[in-house]
């Protein structure tokens, strides 16, 4: 594999005006780029549509917002028909390292069983904190170590196997669809490994450091939605995924979603609306309302169904 097999795929929306540097920094590194625009203003619209001409980058404006899934998949099919192996995916926020690609490259030459390979991973340097991952730019050992699931952004993802254990779950929206892909690649007997080098600067929201007595606390500072799409869709993956005895999901999920409560509640603002957000999340993941968050409460649609069902 070298980088004319490599499709970088940037899904957008609402981007900054250091968005076109941080395009070019990755453009240089693959054969072709595709940008998925989800609803953003015209005048971003207007900056992507000079970056497209400017580098003949694809450009796909969608409409409104379709979520992550949904745009991934569509950027992903434009790779595959254009005839890329391989797809880079990345945020619209991610600054690539010049050896990023170059890097996926060599670890994909190192790996012994490449059929059986499903997602690369990129390490990555969090702006937002000091970690021992974010402070080393520097080879460690051997170039990657198998893992459970990677972040969607930096990830070099083999279009081969896509086609085989089917797209990114679209009903998820946004938050966990790379958790999931990774879950049942590995399910079907791929593999996910990740890179030992920091490859990117990246943020996982905006996280703030908390000093409570001798512990270090971070919190992420994640928007009221994002927080009903993590609590949703983990319950959901608990219920397919997590093999839990005697059907506890729903306990464990709660239990994850009061720790979330819990953290917001001494550390975040806006603490009602998120922690409303996170059990509405894990109500909805319990019935399975899926797909982008409804602004009905939980109980309101539950009195709706009711009367629904009652007029039928």
């Amino acid at each position: 594999m070298n980088r004319s097999d490599v499709c970088a795929i940037l899904v957008t929306c609402h981007p900054d005006a250091q968005f076109p540097s941080r395009v070019s920094r990755i453009a240089s590194q693959v054969s072709a780029v595709v940008i998925v625009d989800n609803g953003s203003t015209d005048t971003e619209l207007r900056m992507l549509l000079e970056i497209s001409a400017k580098r003949a980058i694809g450009l796909v404006l969608n409409t409104g917002n379709l979520g992550l899934a949904r745009a991934l998949n569509i950027g992903i099919e434009r790779a595959a028909n254009l005839g890329y192996r391989w797809a880079l995916l990345l945020d619209q926020d991610s600054r690539v390292y010049d050896d990023l690609v170059d890097t996926l490259l060599a670890v994909h030459g190192s790996f012994p069983e490449k059929e059986r390979l499903a997602v690369i991973g990129s390490g990555f340097c969090d702006r937002g904190k000091e970690s021992a991952e974010s402070s080393d730019h520097a080879a460690l050992g051997n170039l990657w170590e198998e893992i459970e699931y990677t972040i969607t952004s930096g990830s070099l993802l083999s279009l081969s196997v896509y086609s085989l254990i089917g797209t990114f779950r679209e009903d998820f929206f946004i938050d966990h669809v790379d958790t999931e892909y990774c879950i049942r690649a590995r399910a079907n007997g791929y593999r996910v490994i990740k890179t030992r080098r920091s490859l990117m600067s990246h943020s996982i929201g905006s996280p703030t450091h908390h000093k409570v007595l001798w512990m270090n606390k971070w919190t992420t500072n994640h928007c009221a939605d994002r927080r009903y799409y993590f609590a949703r869709n983990d319950t959901v993956m608990l219920r397919e995924h997590g093999n839990c005895q005697w059907r506890s999901w729903p306990i464990k999920s709660f239990l994850r979603s009061f720790r979330t409560c819990k953290r917001i509640a001494l550390y975040e603002r806006g603490k009602m609306d998120k922690m409303v957000a996170v059990i509405h999340g894990w109500w909805d993941g319990i019935h399975g309302n899926m797909g982008a968050r409804s602004r009905q409460s939980p109980i309101e649609r539950t009195l709706t169904e009711e009367a629904a069902a009652r007029a039928e």
